[in-house]
């Protein structure tokens, strides 16, 4: 009986496991190319049970922008949301369905009737003091930075 009891109750502990949103609430950044040109994405999210909202900050065809993320979901492991804008005086739906895994959500974007894209957005992590790094390379992310270092003291021009 004890047996049958431990596992009913592992049974039902298993199953219910998807059923808990996965943590999604910060920033996630992506790049990808499409059939109009390279992309880079930010997205900014939060989720509140099921319900996700954010916002995406976008470099897409020489142009930066922001956009509000609507009809967004988390079920599980899964997320989805919609990105509008405006083309050429139509407004134009970009539909996103990912699949969480860990820091990193594999996604599906499908830009109206144009076509579909896949790319994986990775959590943007906090450094020691509480900020996510900046742009443009960080310590340890492998990208050179280069300090240009002025001369202490006065300087005295050769005679």
């Amino acid at each position: 009986m004890r047996r049958c009891t431990a596992f009913l109750a592992l049974a039902v502990a298993l199953a219910a496991a998807p059923l808990f949103a996965a943590d999604v609430t910060g920033k996630w950044a992506a790049s990808f190319d499409t059939q109009v040109g390279p992309q880079k994405y930010t997205f900014d999210l939060k989720a509140d049970g099921e319900k996700l909202t954010g916002k995406a900050a976008f470099e897409r065809m020489g142009q930066t922008g922001e956009a509000d993320l609507l009809e967004g979901k988390v079920v599980g492991d899964e997320v989805s949301f919609v990105e509008t804008f405006d083309a050429m005086g139509t407004s134009v739906r970009i539909e996103y369905k990912g699949k969480v895994k860990g820091d990193e959500i594999a996604f599906t974007r499908k830009v109206g009737d144009f076509g579909t894209e896949e790319f994986v957005a990775a959590r943007v992590k906090k450094s020691a003091r509480g900020r996510a790094p900046r742009e443009g390379g960080s310590p340890g992310s492998g990208e050179t930075i280069f300090v240009r270092r002025r001369p202490r003291g006065r300087t005295r021009p050769e005679t």
